[in-house]
């Protein structure tokens, strides 16, 4: 679900992929609906690509955004809650419990906060896709089945 999410560098907020041409691709605003070309020169990257930073193996963010819906009940939340480092510390800890408090910096939560607002706003509350679960799954069995 996430893969067709974009985050383009130098224009704020989050935008859905509508269509690809030679070298464009046709973005809808999540939060307007306003829809427009966005060059191969351009910075774009989806959400499904992004991980977060972790003690361990790094977390995709679909499942970050899933613990946040989890914990909070898919409500938009209060940003301006989250205005010192303390606090923003403090709402990461009960959304990923071995985050990487190193490289994971306060903007990278700030930012977090606000596309989660953007995408529970736009009507969306399930952030991993089940279509890919069930093929992990589906070759799972299979490779168990072949050994």
């Amino acid at each position: 679900m996430l893969k067709k999410i974009l985050s383009i560098s130098g224009r704020p907020g989050l935008y859905k992929l509508v269509s690809y041409g030679k070298n464009m691709l046709l973005v809808e605003s999540l939060a307007d609906g306003h829809r427009f070309p966005v060059h191969s020169r351009d910075r774009v990257i989806s959400l499904g690509d992004i991980s977060m930073f972790t003690t361990g193996e790094d977390t995709p963010l679909s499942q970050v955004l899933e613990n946040i819906g989890k914990k909070y009940d898919n409500k938009v939340l209060d940003a301006k809650a989250y205005a010192t480092p303390d606090q923003l510390h403090e709402f990461f800890d009960g959304v990923l419990e071995n985050w990487d408090t190193e490289r994971v910096h306060n903007s990278d939560i700030k930012k977090l906060i606000s596309w989660y607002n953007i995408l529970v706003g736009a009507g969306f509350t399930e952030f991993t896709a089940k279509e890919e679960e069930e093929k992990k799954d589906e070759e799972e069995a299979k490779s168990d089945d072949e050994a």
